[in-house]
């Protein structure tokens, strides 16, 4: 093993390591607005909301990541829409994470008791004010742990963008493989930065649970 390969190519991996961490980033904080308004849009009571919102947590949830990508990037130039590898990786995986994260956020929601809804309409509060005041702060608490969670998944998958070109981490892997023919060093160093990436992460959500479960 030579392990200077590491060392040799470090300014590849570490621009690899900056692009994963943008895109894991931008899916994190857009994936989590969308999925938060779909879930208040959801729970809102208003019947006309609820028929496409739930076709698109089921066609995203239920679609795999792979081939939503490949319908984005691919796809979407068959029929005149050109966009460039970032755009689409970026849409995607906002859309693949919101549909998760509403899901969560739904979850959490409905786990509040129907009465503080009750009191706080009989009291004259408007949804939205009832959700930003009342419901969100609890049901952050118990949506927190899956949600971190979650957030460790989709890290991992943002290895994926690399099978349409986006020059993240396994891509730049990749291309120092071929130059280097050392796969196993490269691998294993990738394989560590990801477990640096959601150790900590990690260890939250087991402290967060704790935290919960004892009070």
């Amino acid at each position: 093993m030579d392990w200077s390969v590491i060392y040799e190519y470090r300014y590849l991996l570490w621009d690899g390591f900056i692009v994963t961490c943008k895109l894991s980033i931008t899916a994190i904080v857009l994936g989590t607005l969308a999925g938060l308004i779909v879930s208040m849009a959801k729970t809102s009571g208003a019947k006309w909301l609820k028929a496409p919102f739930e076709a698109y947590i089921q066609l995203f949830r239920g679609s795999p990541l792979l081939i939503q990508l490949f319908m984005f990037y691919f796809g979407l130039s068959y029929v005149g829409v050109n966009i460039n590898v970032f755009e689409a990786t970026t849409i995607v995986f906002t859309l693949y994470s919101g549909a998760y994260i509403a899901e969560i956020f739904r979850a959490g929601i409905e786990s509040i008791p129907k009465g503080q809804f009750e009191a706080a309409k009989a009291l004259g509060f408007s949804y939205l004010l009832l959700m930003s005041k009342i419901i969100l702060p609890q049901t952050l608490k118990v949506a927190l742990p899956p949600l971190i969670g979650f957030y460790i998944t989709l890290i991992k998958d943002t290895s994926i963008a690399s099978v349409v070109g986006y020059v993240e981490l396994l891509n730049q892997g990749k291309a120092i493989m071929n130059i280097s023919g050392k796969p196993f060093e490269i691998l294993l160093c990738i394989s560590l930065v990801y477990f640096i990436l959601c150790y900590p992460l990690s260890l939250f959500v087991t402290w967060m649970e704790r935290r919960i479960y004892i009070k």
